[in-house]
């Protein structure tokens, strides 16, 4: 690779007389070291968020703090570029991967590539394909092929490029993957949530509570601007030399970077930047090239949570969160030369902010920082559960309501941990699913008479019931709330057809939460 001449540059070892600043970091002074050897510099002592909760804001509390409890372990590692990295990584490693990586891949049920070959198929050849796809991994004459592209959508407007490799150089980027995966993960830092084992989403908004408990109201919300397709693969690649030795495997993995894309209209066209979204590769690389963002926030003392190219850096007012904006952009542009969206970044409270679904308000009364439902959450499960319950599907009223039922399992699996406060929100989303299941039930019963003969048989005054529904030329959503439709279909008769509430699944979930762990009798015992 042709190396350019930014990547060559040195940084100063020592500040001089300079005072300390959390702002810009100018460099002036000092003996200058090789970039490879910064990394030896960024580590700074981390304390559990949680401990601070009440304190006053000292000197050592201002310094960077990681909430432990979000760790898979109960050691955990720090990021300070010292951990102690896996195994070697070599091609021997990826292949004796192969068959697993299969198994990961088929569990995940993806669409098929370019080449039109479907997970079953594969599997079905697997101990054909298998000793051929070694050879050539071993043999350096593995040639990845190019991939799928697919638009998803993205909001209500926008679309989301997706990158469907082959079902063949998914199993092999998913078993390289799992191969460098542990020379990587020690060193990672402790306030990257995203796509990392015993990590989630829900661990970065508790990391996010955490700073709000000790203080810091405001946040920079930085939003990177196409990221997956600006990756510098120079840079990258650069990266990953740094913990991956075997030259056959950085080769590898160079020519997956560089693998051709199909668009739509069946052009091929070549990448020279970017990392495609869709294989099971791309999502350590991302973290790979924003862990030296992560490191550089730490040696400038920020507090931060990052999940994929979502970051959040807490401060204590907006105008030091002016100043930590201008110069984690100029950072990010300027250094790993990506761009900042600056219509979707600001600095704000966190509470006007969408940050993986959830915005954080600190209750003015008690004090307590509560999560809740963002504006752009809100109005997308209300779309859904418009297209979940259109009058005009064509389906039984039963499994209308398994349709419900299973979004919403998923959906309070991922927004259960709201506060109890939003669940006055959550009864009035399920006032609005039990209407809308009212007027789908209106249009089966068609005609108003058999309407009204449906409410007499399920309880409803016979009198009341014909004066209702033929009281004026009303639509089937107007009938949906009337009185007479609301005894009749009431909440319990919605019970016994099995339609889940997500008010009391939500109940459910914080008191879970809240239950005590018992401790075994036998603990502490060898």
């Amino acid at each position: 690779m042709t190396q350019q001449k930014s990547e060559g540059g040195v940084v100063p070892a020592g500040r001089g007389n300079s005072a300390p600043t959390r702002g810009d970091d100018k460099r002036e002074g000092g003996k200058a070291i090789p970039v490879e050897e910064q990394v030896e510099q960024l580590g700074l002592p981390f304390v559990p968020a949680e401990n601070l909760v009440g304190q006053s804001p000292t000197k050592a509390s201002r310094r960077r703090r990681v909430d432990r409890s979000t760790m898979p372990s109960a050691e955990a590692p720090l990021a300070d570029g010292k951990s102690e990295p896996g195994p070697p990584a070599t091609m021997k490693g990826v292949t004796m991967r192969l068959t697993e990586a299969l198994r990961r891949v088929a569990a995940n049920r993806g669409a098929p590539g370019p080449d039109g070959m479907r997970i079953g198929e594969v599997q079905k050849r697997w101990p054909t394909l298998l000793p051929k796809l070694v050879r050539d991994l071993l043999e350096g004459t593995y040639m990845p092929d190019a991939v799928r592209q697919a638009m998803i959508p993205k909001g209500k407007t926008g679309q989301r490029k997706l990158g469907i490799p082959n079902v063949i150089d998914r199993v092999v980027q998913e078993a390289v993957r799992h191969e460098i995966e542990p020379l990587f993960e020690p060193s990672f830092h402790p306030s990257s949530h995203g796509f990392r084992p015993g990590r989630s989403c829900h661990s970065a908004i508790r990391e996010a509570v955490g700073y709000l408990e000790d203080g810091a109201e405001w946040v920079v919300d930085l939003d990177m601007e196409k990221f997956f397709d600006r990756v510098n693969h120079q840079r990258l690649m650069a990266r990953l030399a740094l913990r991956v030795e075997h030259k056959p495997l950085l080769v590898l993995i160079g020519k997956m970077l560089k693998a051709g894309v199909v668009l739509p209209d069946g052009v091929v066209v070549t990448q020279d930047e970017g990392v495609p979204q869709g294989g099971p590769l791309s999502p350590l690389l991302s973290n790979v090239v924003l862990d030296e963002l992560d490191h550089e926030l730490t040696r400038r003392g920020h507090r931060f949570v990052r999940y994929a190219d979502d970051i959040n850096i807490f401060v204590g007012s907006e105008r030091a969160g002016q100043r930590v904006m201008a110069s984690a952009t100029a950072f990010i542009e300027g250094r790993m030369r990506l761009k900042v969206n600056v219509s979707k970044s600001a600095v704000a409270r966190p509470d006007d902010r969408h940050f993986l679904g959830f915005s954080l308000r600190r209750d003015p009364q008690t004090g307590v920082v509560e999560i809740h439902l963002s504006k752009r959450s809100r109005g997308r499960i209300a779309e859904k559960i418009v297209d979940l319950t259109r009058r005009n599907w064509g389906q039984s009223f039963p499994d209308c309501i398994q349709r419900i039922n299973a979004y919403t399992r998923g959906w309070i699996g991922f927004f259960g941990i709201c506060s109890e406060v939003e669940n006055r929100k959550l009864q009035t989303l399920d006032a609005h699913i039990r209407r809308r299941l009212r007027a789908l039930k209106l249009k089966h019963w068609k005609r108003r008479r058999s309407i009204v003969r449906a409410l007499i048989a399920m309880g409803a005054n016979p009198r009341t019931a014909w004066r209702r529904i033929y009281a004026g030329k009303r639509r089937i959503w107007d009938l949906s709330h009337d009185h007479v439709v609301d005894r009749a279909l009431d909440n319990a008769y919605f019970r016994r057809c099995g339609l889940l509430s997500l008010a009391v699944l939500h109940k459910e979930m914080l008191a879970s939460h809240r239950r005590p762990r018992q401790r075994s009798l036998f603990a502490g015992i060898p």
